[in-house]
């Protein structure tokens, strides 16, 4: 009988440190999203507000897409979009990415305007700003140090204003052929 009786206990102790286990992750779960994940997005729903309300997304879009009809106006734009103290506001959304997006490919890439070959360019172009509007919150979930905040936003924000055009001029020579209609 002790044998069966240690088997149980040992059964019941693993079985509760595994629901236990489960249990906490799952409160921690809980907070971390009350504390970080939803005060993020009321604060992002804020800015898509008032980016929509005011119109200055849409206005910035009408006044890029002149650019998105060669190679070297989506390397520019994708510096313009890009640029620190502009990508943060941006991103939530993607407002330019969108209206530009809208643009392109309903309009000017169906229209014959622009070759289809810098479909792929433009969608690097005006998505460089991805990501550096969750960078705070991702540092926040991380609990990093406030030393690291502050280095670590900088940092991402001038590593996209580098790589986004790079990645534009990568997509550009990746567009090569890409749509090449073959010979009837």
């Amino acid at each position: 009988m002790g044998g069966f009786n240690a088997f149980l206990v040992t059964i019941g102790k693993a079985v509760g440190g595994v629901v236990g286990a489960l249990y906490q992750a799952g409160r921690d779960a809980v907070d971390q999203v009350l504390v970080n994940i939803i005060p993020f997005m009321a604060f992002i729903s804020l800015v898509i507000g008032i980016i929509l309300y005011t119109g200055i997304g849409s206005a910035l879009a009408n006044a890029l897409a002149p650019l998105a009809n060669n190679v070297v106006g989506l390397v520019v734009l994708s510096i313009i979009i890009a640029l620190p103290f502009l990508s943060p506001v941006l991103g939530p959304g993607a407002v330019i990415a969108q209206v530009i997006g809208t643009l392109l490919g309903s309009t000017l890439i169906a229209q014959r305007t622009i070759p289809p070959s810098l479909a792929l360019p433009a969608l690097f172009a005006i998505n460089p700003q991805v990501g550096c509007d969750f960078i705070p919150v991702g540092l926040a979930l991380g609990e990093a140090e406030p030393e690291t905040v502050e280095v670590g936003v900088p940092a991402v924000l001038f590593s996209r204003l580098i790589t986004g055009p790079i990645s534009v001029v990568i997509a550009y020579l990746f567009s090569f052929g890409l749509y090449d209609q073959p010979a009837a």
